[in-house]
């Protein structure tokens, strides 16, 4: 059943209607409702197209947020094959929040890392929201390590509020595994690459995001805290988390124009969530071509290119 958002009630009313007269049809067989329903979806499909063609930074937080929308698991399933997860960090426990291991993309061996949300309320409490402990932080550099040794590259999906901020996480060094994370990423010899599919919270995004080539989904976001919590801080209320996101620039279409990400996945009207087959398809298209891109480029010359690119930021606006 689909799930709507506030701003979306014109579309939820059109095609509340359009179900009301399926349901008379099905029980009265005598009764026409093609041209009706056909009318119907047409003004649902436009006030659809209207409604996202300008959405505000904080409507974009909110479809970011979509619980229908597709996690890290679902680009698994249907982008590799061959998947075999890895658990534990080998130093104190699993971490379910972020999942990591290796598969096979289009026929290519690939380390997968990334944060799993969960669809339900017992699988989001399993995995925590998609908020990792440092152990989650810990086991991702165990696999880029490996993917590193082997020559893999790496593929990151990126979906979180931030990282875990609970007192035991802090006990065992939170800050200190999202540094770690960070930095294999940055001195891998093998290519790697980062989507953003939903949320990219912070340190707990930036720990497994800092790749050669940095996407994000149309509706993506991506900052260094959420709205809330930034309005919280600055403006002592976080019912001021619209005007944060507005001030904070964590759209994907802000964060091109400061070339912190370097390109922009295509969502279809309506947000992922309604037909993530096509967010899937360009998704592997996007991987596709990274991996070709980088195919013949040696150690050195990807790490130089990922130095640079990170280097650059903040520089050439």
């Amino acid at each position: 059943m689909q799930s709507y958002l506030d701003f979306e009630k014109p579309v939820a009313d059109l095609e509340g209607k359009i179900a009301e007269l399926k349901a008379m049809a099905a029980t009265d067989q005598a009764v026409s409702i093609d041209e009706e329903v056909n009318r119907l979806s047409s003004r649902a499909d436009e006030a659809l197209v209207e409604i996202y063609k300008r959405l505000t930074p904080w409507q974009k937080t909110q479809v970011a947020r979509h619980p229908q929308r597709p996690h890290f698991s679902d680009y698994v399933r249907t982008l590799i094959t061959e998947w075999q997860p890895l658990a534990g960090d080998r130093k104190f426990a699993e971490d379910a929040a972020i999942q990591a291991g290796f598969g096979r993309f289009n026929g290519q061996s690939v380390a997968v890392i990334g944060q799993e949300k969960g669809n339900s309320t017992e699988s989001r409490l399993k995995h925590n929201f998609g908020m990792a402990r440092p152990e989650g932080y810990r086991k991702a550099v165990r696999v880029m390590e490996m993917a590193d040794r082997f020559n893999i590259p790496v593929i990151s999906f990126v979906d979180t509020a931030g990282a875990y901020p609970g007192i035991g996480a802090e006990e065992r060094g939170q800050a200190e595994a999202i540094a770690r994370s960070t930095e294999k990423s940055l001195e891998l010899g093998v290519p790697n690459i980062a989507i953003i599919i939903g949320e990219g919270g912070s340190g707990g995004a930036i720990a497994i995001a800092t790749a050669n080539r940095v996407l994000m989904l149309e509706h993506a976001i991506y900052g260094v805290i959420s709205p809330e919590a930034g309005a919280s801080i600055l403006f002592r209320d976080a019912a001021k988390a619209q005007d944060m996101a507005t001030i904070q620039k964590i759209t994907a279409q802000d964060l091109l124009g400061f070339k912190v990400i370097d390109g922009i996945i295509a969502e279809p009207t309506g947000g992922a969530h309604r037909h993530p087959d096509v967010v899937m398809n360009a998704s592997r298209d996007a991987i596709a071509a990274f991996l070709r891109d980088f195919a013949n480029k040696s150690r050195l010359e990807v790490r130089e290119q990922r130095r640079e690119k990170f280097m650059a930021i903040g520089t050439n606006i």
